[in-house]
């Protein structure tokens, strides 16, 4: 490690490649003995404490190589976090004892891979029930992913069977007996994967080949490959999606039912993802806290937007965070140290009392509050959250994997993924947090906030974990937090936007659906099918197909044609003909262009967005840029309408 004794801050982000040292037995973080008398250590600021203890480690200043794992935490930053560090302790002492975890029964392996089972939508597979969506997903899977669910299927069973409790079914029940790979539909275009190691101006990402997949690909040697950087190289690369005919889709852009599937898949392909790195992703139980049903702080997402879906059904981010933007953006994005300063304690637990009582009522005045305090509420907003915004118990995977030093572009993979695996509320809170801190950092050159300083002053509020850590542990979390934090601020658009593989597999799982639970056909059905295709009809059967919408709709609409409807315009309906250059934004310039007698209508079909809903997919708000003809082969059954945009 390096050391500078000017801020009295250790550069953590650095590996030591000087000669071995003879071991010694006192653990690596812990204090030399002669630093300080035994009582006098309360008495040290946190900070100055742990720089002592690690300085008192390097008296000599070693060579060393910059890891790509740390991503340059620089000393002022690290200065911010120590600092944020002892604000915390010193304001929430006493505060948080209704929030202490209960002490709860450790769980064994076995009852941590049935809540696994159960968080990625299989516990029918626990349960013994047949269901058809668990039937579906499993008929989806690619092979790491399946391979990934075998994995832990077999321990849970395992652990069962060693407890000599009921009997459970054996995996190749339910995969087959084959231990053949899973086909999942995708080609080997990407076999160069982690090939390159050099950082270009702009490297572009696909989206279209699963992650996991990708990695079984890649020689090992290069999956394990460390990459070392100078420090000068600390700048994150630049990324540029794949476009693809079917363009990109963002998570708002999906229905709840189908975004609640990629949730599962994307914990399995996650799972499977560090799998490929032999990582075990999730070590420990969720940490829980019963939080409270009333008030602003300390209150779950999930009831907080329920009361703000009182007023408002289409909210997806709780209206006090917004006012707490919207309150630091008025007068606070150009203050020096935004979110470095404290504010008047006073004045903060006043308000924060009265945000409690006054704020679901609408009788909060705002005005009187200063973008300072709004900033500190919003700090302790997610602070006192039951849960943190982000998986916690992720935190060690990410820890192995950064340490290993792979490209950023796995990094980023694996907090892709961790994304949309997080629930809806949690997602979409995070996406208009790192919107908002987006916008504080372009006003950098006054407030003084850059990346590395949000970063590393808010990974402790975002990560936080009420499990008890040495000054080692907690340096490592704060460093690998931070870096997470930096990763989405820098990829935030890229991250929400959902990969095409993942939404592949969930209209095969919503085909797969149907058809398990559509009735076998009669033979006379299966006749009367025959009869229609050939084109051969009786009087009788002419009757039923004047009868039969679905065979209307094919009379009525030939092959390559859509009706695309619009019943918020005064256009309310019309006829595309399809060809191999048709775009989303060609369809919306046509209803624009016969809905354009007035400027009010020309307004408004400009908030307007093209969606195909029903046949295998629930709702999907397509990319102006797709190719329409493509979506309509994948989703013949699609109705297609014109309406607003859904908005975060």
């Amino acid at each position: 490690m390096e050391v500078e004794d000017s801020g009295g801050v250790v550069l953590t982000a650095y590996h030591s490649y000087a000669r071995p040292q003879p071991p010694s037995p006192e653990p690596r973080c812990a204090p030399r003995a002669t630093a300080s008398l035994p009582g006098s250590r309360k008495s040290i600021p946190r900070c100055r404490r742990i720089n002592r203890m690690l300085s008192n480690e390097s008296l000599q200043s070693p060579a060393f190589s910059r890891s790509n794992s740390q991503a340059s935490v620089d000393s002022a930053s690290m200065e911010d976090f120590w600092r944020e560090i002892e604000s915390i302790r010193e304001t929430s002492l006493g505060a948080q004892e209704e929030q202490t975890p209960a002490e709860a029964k450790p769980l064994d392996e076995g009852e941590l891979e049935a809540e696994w089972l159960q968080d990625v939508g299989l516990s029918t597979l626990i349960s013994g029930d047949e269901e058809e969506d668990g039937k579906a997903l499993l008929s989806t899977l690619t092979r790491t992913q399946a391979a990934a669910v075998k994995k832990r299927y077999n321990t849970y069973t395992q652990t069962l069977r060693k407890k000599n409790k009921q009997s459970v079914r054996d995996v190749r029940d339910i995969f087959g007996a084959s231990e053949s790979p899973v086909s999942n539909g995708q080609g080997s275009k990407d076999d160069e994967y982690l090939e390159k190691n050099i950082l270009v101006e702009a490297e572009e990402l696909s989206f279209e080949v699963s992650y996991s997949e990708k990695l079984t690909q890649a020689p090992k040697r290069n999956r394990f490959k460390k990459l070392d950087f100078k420090k000068e190289d600390y700048v994150l690369p630049k990324f540029v999606v794949q476009k693809t005919r079917f363009g990109l889709t963002k998570a708002e852009d999906l229905s709840a039912e189908d975004m609640k599937k990629i949730r599962h898949l994307s914990l399995i392909e996650l799972t499977a993802f560090f799998d490929a790195f032999r990582i075990q992703l999730k070590r420990n139980k969720t940490e829980k806290v019963k939080g409270r049903d009333t008030g602003i702080f300390g209150v779950p997402l999930t009831v907080l937007l329920e009361n703000d879906r009182r007023k408002d059904s289409g909210v997806r981010v709780p209206f006090v965070l917004q006012k707490f933007f919207e309150k630091v953006e008025e007068s606070g994005l150009e203050s020096e140290g935004i979110f470095r300063l404290s504010g008047c304690t006073a004045k903060v637990k006043q308000y924060r009392e009265e945000l409690d009582a006054k704020f679901n009522a609408d009788k909060f005045k705002w005005e009187k509050m200063c973008h300072r305090e709004a900033a500190v509420m919003l700090k302790a907003f997610f602070r006192e959250l039951p849960t943190s915004l982000f998986p916690v118990e992720y935190i060690p995977a990410f820890i192995t994997l950064m340490e290993r030093g792979p490209h950023i572009r796995v990094q980023f993979q694996a907090l892709h993924l961790m994304v949309m695996a997080l629930p809806d509320a949690n997602r979409d809170t995070a996406q208009a947090l790192m919107t908002f801190f987006n916008k504080v950092i372009a006003n950098e050159s006054k407030n003084r906030m850059s990346i590395w300083n949000i970063s590393t002053i808010m990974a402790p509020n975002l990560f936080f974990s009420r499990s008890k850590h040495s000054d080692c542990e907690e340096l490592l979390l704060a460093n690998t937090a931070a870096h997470i934090i930096r990763l989405m601020l820098k990829y935030q658009e890229m991250l929400w936007t959902v990969p095409s593989f993942l939404i592949a597999q969930v209209r095969r799982m919503n085909e797969a659906t149907m058809l398990l639970k559509k009735p076998l056909p009669s033979v006379k059905k299966l006749l009367r099918r025959k009869t229609i295709e050939r084109g051969v009809t009786s009087p009788k059967t002419s009757k039923v197909l004047q009868k039969s919408a679905s065979t209307r709709r094919m009379s009525d609409v030939p092959e390559g044609v859509i009706r695309v409807h619009a019943p918020l315009l005064s256009k309310v309906s019309m006829a595309i003909q399809l060809n191999s250059q048709t775009k989303v934004k060609d369809i919306l310039a046509k209803f624009q262009c016969e809905n354009s007698h007035g400027s009010s209508e020309c307004i408004k079909i400009q908030n307007q967005r093209l969606y195909e809903i029903g046949g295998n997919i629930g709702q999907h708000c397509l990319d102006p840029d797709a190719y329409i003809l493509d979506v309509y082969h994948v989703n013949p059954q699609a109705e297609w309408v014109i309406k607003p945009q859904q908005s975060v």
